[in-house]
């Protein structure tokens, strides 16, 4: 698959989005391009992992991959050092973060501020971190679902974009909570992706107007 054609009517931002695992999230923005509902061009995935299976989703794609392992590499700093080089070549304007597993470094992400977005599977500000679905389960919340955020150099905080929610059942386990929130996810990230696409999103603070 030419990724080329995934540039969608009325497109022009080049997308990199950002993977360590099996990448369901990415196939949803994979999906979405292909039947022409972002005006993006997937131009570019990394991983840190080589084994993910996310790498096998962007080569089946025609998806450039990049894997990075941090282990090669002295620092954070220089491996986002090659990372920045890497979305220069390739031109891009928006960072997906899907299921990336590294905590960005605050000069990383203020030189992309408003341009990196997250997924997380919770409506934030509740459950923060990376046992959502666990925590929500043990509090006993009767609703939960996912949110598409800005990302800020304070983990899961940043200005809110899009959030979808569903209930939270008394018999729930972790991996049924956790596929009704991952279809919620696979809907509202690439909708995000389109508003901001299109110039619809502004930040303003703490808002995320949608034009």
């Amino acid at each position: 698959m030419n990724p080329t054609r995934y540039r969608g009517i009325g497109g022009g931002v080049n997308l990199a989005v950002f993977c360590s695992g099996q990448g369901t999230n990415l196939q949803a923005i994979i999906d979405a391009a292909k039947k022409r509902r972002i005006s993006a061009k997937l131009a570019l995935v990394v991983c840190d992992n080589p084994r993910a299976y996310a790498v096998e989703r962007a080569r089946r794609a025609g998806i450039p991959v990049v894997v990075l392992e941090p282990k090669n590499f002295s620092s954070k700093k220089e491996l986002e050092t090659t990372i920045v080089r890497e979305l220069n070549r390739k031109k891009i304007k928006l960072i997906a973060l899907a299921g990336y597993m590294r905590i960005l470094s605050d000069s990383f992400v203020r030189r992309y501020k408003n341009r990196i977005m997250n997924i997380h599977p919770a409506l934030l500000p509740a459950f923060k971190g990376g046992q959502a679905i666990k925590d929500a389960i043990k509090y006993g919340v009767k609703v939960t679902g996912a949110t598409v955020h800005f990302v800020t150099e304070e983990v899961d905080a940043g200005p809110i974009i899009l959030q979808a929610a569903c209930p939270v059942r008394n018999n729930d386990s972790e991996k049924a909570l956790l596929a009704r929130v991952h279809k919620l996810e696979h809907k509202i990230y690439p909708e995000a992706i389109e508003l901001f696409a299109r110039g619809k999103l502004k930040a303003a603070g703490r808002r995320v107007i949608v034009k």
